[in-house]
């Protein structure tokens, strides 16, 4: 028989590790090994009991939880994931995610009320998907907030739309997205439209933070929105977006709720508006989506691009489009950036070529 998963639980308030212990034991596959009430007691304990996962709180006393993350990525490094009712916040969200924790929650408020063990459940799947982490993979990404008054003519350029570019992620990508961005000119003639693993709670205050650290314009993808050059719209893989193209021949998002695989419906709808200049990019992530929507961009003369598995927190959606034979290009995650400029760079070139 395997051993057990062991998680510990930081967070200062009794009741919600009790709560967290219940949930989480009530699967014969994991245990808890032990609980912290703040960030300095959590170190001493992950160098003490070894957890393969922590879920970390953030607003406690001595030492909070991004300040715990910071310490425990350079010193202890293990999956974490953050249970807080802080969600809300953007700052925090983003910060976390950018840090490199595997995974953010929103912790009901209520505390020990029904709606914790509703989302009992969740935790549990999150548990033993973090369990599973590369983590040496998890790297925290270096930024520093742009001035919005100098950047203004580069965050609003007025481009032409030559391609878009499809990025597809589920659990792990945030942090990879966040890389990607901070490396591409904005003054591409380009949009980006994502997919990926997150709280449709959490989106919107995450999004709200991004976009403090990019040059590109960075929103929540909403129904009806045409896409611009330089700007990027993300959406939940709960609430998964596609591009179609309106009778004004303009490129615009629409709601796909019910798609059994959200990867696949955007790559491929991507392929059928933008044919030859369309992008799809496969980061790292858990399932097998995204397989058949790689096929119809390469079907359309469009270029795909995955990151190199070595490099993924979890290597199962490139590992497929790779194995299949799908991909142009593999490149580690920190080439993405550049690789993506380049091909939107070559496909725009070939336009003008044409036309001229």
């Amino acid at each position: 028989m395997s051993e057990k998963i062991k998680v510990l639980i930081v967070d200062d308030a009794s009741f919600m590790v009790n709560a967290l212990k219940e949930i989480i034991e009530s699967d014969s596959e994991i245990e808890v090994i032990g609980s912290a009430a703040n960030g300095i007691e959590a170190l001493s304990k992950i160098k003490q009991l070894r957890p393969d996962v922590v879920t970390l709180d953030v607003d406690m006393p001595v030492m909070d939880g991004l300040s715990a993350i910071r310490h425990i990525m350079v010193h202890e490094p293990v999956p974490i994931i953050m249970l807080s009712s802080l969600f809300g916040h953007g700052d925090i969200t983003f910060e976390a995610l950018r840090l490199g924790v595997v995974d953010f929650l929103p912790k009901p408020s209520g505390a020990i009320s029904r709606d914790i063990h509703e989302q009992g459940k969740e935790i549990i799947e999150r548990v033993k998907i973090a369990a599973a982490v590369h983590i040496e993979n998890v790297h925290r990404v270096k930024l520093k907030k742009i001035n919005v008054r100098e950047q203004l003519s580069e965050k609003y350029g007025f481009n032409d739309l030559d391609s878009v570019v499809a990025i597809g992620t589920t659990l792990g990508g945030p942090n990879t997205i966040i890389r990607i961005l901070s490396q591409l000119s904005p003054k591409l003639p380009a949009a980006i439209v994502v997919i990926q693993e997150i709280a449709s709670g959490i989106l919107p205050s995450f999004v709200s933070e991004f976009n403090q650290y990019t040059p590109w314009k960075v929103e929540v993808a909403t129904e009806g929105t045409v896409l611009e050059p330089g700007s990027c719209y993300i959406s939940s893989y709960h609430e998964p977006m596609n591009i179609q193209i309106n009778q004004s021949h303009q490129a615009v998002l629409r709601s796909n709720p019910d798609s059994d695989n959200p990867l696949d419906s955007l790559f491929a709808s991507v392929a059928e508006a933008f044919e030859k200049n369309s992008i799809g990019v496969m980061l790292t992530g858990v399932g097998s989506d995204g397989g058949d929507g790689f096929e119809m961009i390469r079907s359309m003369s469009g270029t795909t691009i995955a990151q190199k598995t070595e490099t993924c927190v979890y290597p199962n959606l490139t590992q497929c489009v790779i194995e299949r034979g799908l991909v142009d290009e593999v490149v580690d995650v920190n080439e993405l950036g550049v690789l993506i400029e380049k091909s939107i760079a070559m496909q725009s070139q070939e336009d003008h070529t044409v036309h001229s």
